[in-house]
């Protein structure tokens, strides 16, 4: 376990302030944040190698707070690697080892087998990567720190790597704090996700409902929400399919009616009459050539006014009356729709996709 109770530790442009964080025994925790956000100073409070100003840290229930950073039975692995240059790649790896033949393993899973006898000054910044993680992995530590460890690699041995990892992990069970600014990865891997700017803390939970429901506007928009949109939001009592069946509004959500420009959209929520941010995730945007013929509540004819491809997806804007919405949708379904700007299209997203804040 993971716990940092109201920590303020480092000094200068990335200071934290008053940091509480929870990641529990064998869980994987992710922290992502903008740069300068406090990310590398969390881990490093962690590892005692920043002091404290304020605040306590426990790890696997013990508060290590005033421990030196050699006891506290974790590895920090950095994006720079930092390894021993007066040791070739084998003796790196083993340097610390929990037991005879945890190097030659860690070796072995993380492809360094015909490197082993290098110079580590004559890696690449992707071997180098691979090197750390081998060493830091090699140690069997209880806490695992990983300040953006797979950014030197390839898309291809990311992945590979990424995957690799995790299977340890799973293998083991030990806790983990990983420093990304990948969202995929930090969907990917992490049980809890943290988002840090500023040196403050600003929302943790699942990356699901992070992502899904983000506590801000800047948050929806740091983590990749496209449609996040001001305006007023106004408490309804109203009888439309488009809400959960069977749920009772008085004790859970709020059918809410919000307006921004000339749109009015419906959402479900827990909001006073006033202004707030609604935010819309593009995979929950629909696009037709005609009105659904569904309970949907939120549907609006518009125009496509941009249409990006990036693979199999391809994202569509649409102006509706003044206001641009954004679609995600399979390149393959934008092509059968002919989608092209000018085009009349048609938009629709349930109640329960809009995210109040």
């Amino acid at each position: 376990m993971i716990s940092v109770e109201g920590i303020s530790a480092g000094a200068g442009a990335r200071p934290l302030t008053d940091v509480s964080l929870v990641v529990p025994q064998g869980s994987y925790g992710v922290v992502i944040g903008p740069a300068g956000a406090g990310k590398t100073t969390l881990l490093e409070a962690i590892a005692g190698i920043v002091p404290l100003r304020a605040g306590r840290v426990h790890l696997s229930g013990e508060d290590v707070t005033t421990w030196p950073p050699e006891e506290r039975r974790l590895s920090l692995v950095y994006q720079h690697a930092w390894l021993f240059p007066h040791l070739d790649v084998a003796q790196n790896v083993a340097y610390g080892e929990a037991e005879p033949g945890v190097a030659d393993a860690m070796i072995e899973r993380f492809g360094l087998q015909d490197v082993r006898d290098h110079d580590v000054r004559v890696l690449s910044g992707g071997e180098r990567q691979l090197v750390a993680l081998a060493r830091a992995l090699a140690h069997r530590p209880e806490v695992l720190l990983l300040d953006e460890p797979f950014g030197a690699l390839d898309p291809r041995r990311r992945a590979a790597v990424r995957r690799e990892v995790r299977t340890i992990y799973y293998e083991r069970r030990f806790t983990v704090l990983h420093v990304t600014h990948d969202f995929a990865e930090a969907g990917a891997l992490g049980d809890t996700l943290a988002v840090l700017d500023g040196g403050r803390l600003l929302q943790q939970g699942a990356p699901e409902m992070v992502l899904r429901k983000p506590a801000t506007p800047w948050i929806a928009e740091f983590v990749g929400a496209e449609n996040v949109f001001a305006g007023d939001a106004r408490p309804i009592r109203d009888s439309s399919p488009d809400w959960r069946d069977g749920d009772d509004l008085e004790q859970l959500e709020h059918a809410v009616a919000f307006n921004t420009g000339a749109l009015t959209l419906y959402a479900l929520g827990h909001v006073l009459p006033g202004p707030a941010h609604a935010v819309i995730r593009a995979e929950e945007v629909m696009l037709s050539l005609g009105p659904r013929t569904t309970s949907v509540r939120n549907q609006f004819h518009g125009i496509v006014s941009d249409v990006t491809a990036a693979g199999a997806l391809t994202r569509v804007t649409v102006q509706v009356t003044g206001t641009p919405i954004v679609a995600a949708l399979t390149t393959r379904s934008a092509g059968e729709l002919d989608l092209a700007p000018g085009r009349e299209v048609w938009v629709a997203f349930k109640a329960m996709s809009v995210h109040l804040c």
